[in-house]
């Protein structure tokens, strides 16, 4: 399933620690940052649920969008 969510991950600091924060929390899905996009989107492939609450942490906030 794919999940799209609007991000505060706005620089390449932000998208470095994201990263490693993604790694472990979802080491066999796929996902990607689009942060030429205003909303600075996350997109995520995945075959298990992923919700707002499994990625939320201290270095960026999302919000999944529909």
């Amino acid at each position: 399933m794919i999940y799209v969510f609007k991000t505060t991950v706005d620089s390449k600091s932000k998208l470095e620690s994201a990263t490693a924060i993604l790694h472990k929390l979802l080491p066999y899905a796929l996902w990607n940052f689009d942060l030429e996009d205003c909303d600075n989107i996350l997109r995520i492939d995945s075959e298990t649920e992923i919700s707002e609450s499994i990625l939320k942490n201290d270095i960026f906030d999302c919000i999944e969008l529909e």
